[in-house]
């Protein structure tokens, strides 16, 4: 599959986009341009048509004045009534009306026998003889013409005396028309053009941003561990917004490779001392010491000390590893709160007779929070476990329950040795001890308060801490209520 991708040819984005600016300009021009062409053209066209149809009709009316069979000399009478000369031959020269001096039509007059009897030009169609006026298109040498035929009747009597046949040859039509073509053409060439150009130019200016994630996505794939980020543009849009969630999300990933590096080497550690201890005891046993039963008996006691703290160790990682998937596993438990509270608080008092549980409830009603039970449990153990190993003068804890607007809250207090300011914002993390020696003696890996966080996070709640050193602390846990259980 990688290879059939690598092997494809590689179109920047920037000739795509001028590309389809250019394609998206040309069909909006030449649908706005072929609307336009066309009504110019017709209208061209409807004025050529109606001069023929207005040449007809005043011809027909002024040769129906002659109320008699036409011939060329009443014709010439009509025409030009104080000149009596008429042209001899078939063409005759001179417009046959003043008002109709149009050099591009063709006239051609016949008498009742269909002779020819006055012609303004050559005929470009050959002449038919109709009994009712008619106007059509019919083509001509180089391109079409409009041809009207009509019968002439006297105006007194209504006989019809001759026949009429009028040509418009349309050459400054189709002048025009050529002329507009070039011109649409030329205009649609220079569209293409400058709209595909300011596409690529605004791809170079807008798509600048996608540019640099590209580069830096090179640079990280080659070292993943670099520390480079995209400029983050100074125009509020989708590509601003795009390249801070980028950046954001390659902060994170630095995090979670920092993370991952510091998890590897805070396990390396931890395992390194009780592995060194149990092989130190093996070595000596092996030297001279499982002759003395005192010297073994120690020594099995020591390593079976080290060998269940590394258990304890590899299953709290096991947790922790599930702990940051509980979205997907778990994504639809539901637990009531006042009964996993209630339950822990009870176990409690019942393993540390000697020290004094206290619990507010302010709760009137079951509260269903989304979050699996056990989960709920691990956390709220987490938590107790913490107050009662650190709590050395003091021996008290107080756990509270309330519920906020769409929100239930556990407090879980103590009065213990609390935590320096400088250190509340790493109790967190992994492996992390405030006291590194003390905690060790107290049998602790440094992992719970970094599984519960992540617990806790997974069901989208958050759980907070407010310490001060000699003065105890407050761990706050906060779950979204599920208003209406029964009915998801």
């Amino acid at each position: 599959m990688e290879e059939k991708t690598s092997n494809r040819r590689f179109i920047s984005l920037k000739l795509k986009w001028a590309f389809g600016t250019a394609v998206g300009s040309l069909i909006i021009f030449f649908i706005v341009a072929m609307a336009m062409f066309s009504s110019f053209t017709q209208s061209l066209f409807n004025q050529e048509r109606d001069l023929l149809n207005q040449g007809m009709t005043n011809i027909s009316r002024q040769l129906g004045r002659i109320n008699q069979p036409l011939t060329k000399k009443n014709i010439s009478n009509v025409i030009d009534p104080d000149d009596g000369q008429v042209a001899v031959g078939s063409q005759y020269q001179r417009p046959i009306i003043q008002e109709l001096s149009d050099g591009h039509l063709i006239v051609n007059i016949y008498d009742r026998k269909h002779q020819p009897i006055l012609s303004t030009g050559k005929s470009i169609t050959k002449p038919t003889f109709t009994n009712q006026r008619r106007v059509r298109m019919m083509r001509g040498a180089a391109h079409k013409v409009i041809v009207g035929q009509q019968p002439i009747y006297s105006q007194r009597g209504h006989r019809r005396i001759g026949y009429l046949q009028v040509e418009n040859k349309l050459n400054v039509y189709y002048r025009n028309y050529n002329q507009l073509r070039i011109v649409v053409i030329l205009a649609m060439c220079l569209v293409v053009l400058a709209s595909g150009l300011l596409g690529y130019f605004l791809s170079l200016l807008f798509l600048r941003p996608l540019g640099e994630i590209h580069d830096t996505v090179k640079v990280i794939s080659k070292d993943p561990t670099k520390n480079v980020r995209v400029p983050v543009p100074n125009h509020n849009d989708e590509l601003a917004e795009l390249t801070t969630m980028f950046n954001e999300m390659l902060d994170r990933m630095q995090r979670y490779i920092d993370q991952q590096s510091q998890f590897v080497s805070d396990v390396s550690h931890e395992l390194r001392t009780p592995i060194a201890i149990i092989q130190g005891h093996l070595d000596m046993l092996e030297r001279w010491g499982k002759d003395d039963p005192e010297v073994l008996n120690d020594s099995i006691k020591a390593s079976l000390i080290e060998t269940k703290r590394m258990k304890n160790l590899v299953q709290e990682m096991l947790d922790l590893s599930r702990a940051e998937q509980v979205d997907i596993n778990f994504r639809n438990q539901r637990t009531v709160v006042n009964d996993v509270v209630h339950q822990v608080f009870n176990n409690f008092k019942m393993l540390y007779p000697d020290f004094h549980f206290t619990l507010d409830d302010d709760l009137d009603e079951p509260i269903t929070a989304n979050i699996y039970r056990d989960h709920l449990e691990q956390v709220l153990v987490i938590l107790c476990d913490n107050a009662v190993k650190y709590s050395t003068e003091r021996k008290e804890v107080h756990i509270s329950l309330s519920r906020g607007m769409n929100t239930v809250e556990i407090g879980i207090q103590d009065f213990g040795e609390g935590i320096p300011a400088t250190d509340i914002d790493k109790v967190f993390d992994r492996f992390y001890r405030v006291d590194k020696a003390r905690s060790r003696k107290k049998g602790g890996n440094g992992l719970g308060l970094s599984i519960a966080k992540r617990l806790i996070e997974g069901y989208h709640g958050s759980i907070t801490l407010e310490s001060s050193l000699g003065a105890g602390s407050l761990f706050r846990i906060i779950l979204p209520i599920v208003e209406d259980p029964e009915a998801l």
